[in-house]
């Protein structure tokens, strides 16, 4: 049960910076400031922000125009979502309430 607690935890905050990272280099995208480079954007959410980020995405209207973003994001939430079920289905990670 705690365990499940901390997975949720972890992905509730990293789904949160995924949506932030994108708020945020947008923000500096406007400004010419120093920009997150897109490597560290496609981490987070490889990290299991990816929800975040394409959240954050659509919202800030930030890489819409950039086909390996509006691809890549919702592939790896995809395979995310696939894993997880894998894993839930076969028996080697269980839910109990």
């Amino acid at each position: 049960m705690k365990v499940i607690i901390a997975i949720i935890v972890y992905l509730l905050i990293i789904n949160v910076v995924g949506f932030a990272v994108m708020g945020i280099d947008k923000w500096k995208a406007k400004h010419r400031a120093w920009r997150i480079p897109e490597h560290t954007l496609f981490t987070i959410a490889i990290i299991g922000g990816s929800l975040g980020a394409i959240i954050g995405m659509y919202t800030f209207r930030h890489k819409t125009k950039h086909w390996y973003f509006v691809y890549g994001l919702p592939t790896i939430l995809t395979l995310q979502i696939v894993a997880a079920a894998y894993l839930i289905s076969s028996g080697q990670f269980t839910i109990m309430f």
